[in-house]
């Protein structure tokens, strides 16, 4: 028996390979992670599509309970749905490494991640450095301020992932994010690319400087934020500009 790890996309519910599905519909219960991302379709939407009961698993469930799962796994084939890229969240990296500790075999179908995703906005991605997330309660939180910091000495971008709760639909918005950073003594002159519903077709991307960027409506979430690196490529700059939020 296995345990799938299987990586869902951006978007919705299409997103998922051929792989995947077929090992969806090997398994004895599928459940769908619903904490590290937002997708564009609800639970019922995969159910229909995969024609599987899917178990909805929070965060507490897949942290706390993980052992359970793997145990099943041990004797009847389980899938656990992944928003993105099965390796974009530690956690998952935890449940492959304790599947592995009890012998489970595991099989991964990885899929789109926003760390790959955002290179849309045309910033190179070998040129990302650490990535940070900006989470609901900043106040006292610097270690986003400090990746930023490391990445600028170095000439690299930094992508910063805001926040989430799916459960009560919250969503750290692009303007808090903002606003954090201001706080934070970050000049509000700083160029930065704000990014909304990467890998969906609605998508919206705009740059400008951080105080231009106050300003505009981004839509539904997800949300996340880039601040460049100091020095561009030309074809970077140019997406850049293309991006600006005055085009």
């Amino acid at each position: 028996m296995v345990l799938y790890l299987i990586g869902l996309g951006l978007e919705n519910e299409k997103d998922i390979t051929l792989k995947g599905l077929e090992r969806i519909k090997e398994s004895k219960e599928v459940y769908f992670e619903n904490y590290t991302s937002k997708l564009q379709c609800s639970v019922k939407d995969l159910g229909k599509l995969y024609k599987r009961k899917i178990i909805i698993a929070d965060r507490n469930f897949i942290e706390e309970k993980s052992k359970g799962i793997i145990k099943k796994a041990k004797k009847e084939s389980i899938s656990i749905l992944i928003p993105g890229d099965v390796f974009s969240a530690t956690t998952h990296i935890a449940l492959f490494q304790e599947a592995k500790k009890y012998k489970v075999p595991v099989e991964v179908f990885n899929n789109a991640s926003i760390l790959t995703a955002i290179g849309i906005t045309g910033l190179e991605l070998y040129k990302f450095g650490r990535v940070a997330s900006i989470p609901f309660d900043n106040e006292k939180i610097k270690t986003p301020i400090e990746i930023l910091n490391e990445n600028q000495k170095i000439n690299l971008h930094t992508l910063f992932l805001l926040d989430l709760n799916n459960e009560t639909k919250k969503y750290l918005s692009i303007q808090e994010a903002i606003e954090y950073l201001l706080k934070n003594k970050i000049k509000k002159e700083t160029m930065a690319v704000a990014c909304a519903r990467i890998g969906w077709s609605d998508y919206k991307i705009k740059s400008g400087t951080l105080e231009e960027l106050m300003k505009i409506n981004y839509g539904d979430p997800p949300y996340c934020l880039v601040i460049p690196a100091k020095k561009l490529h030309f074809i970077e700059e140019e997406m850049i500009a293309m991006w600006n939020n005055k085009a």
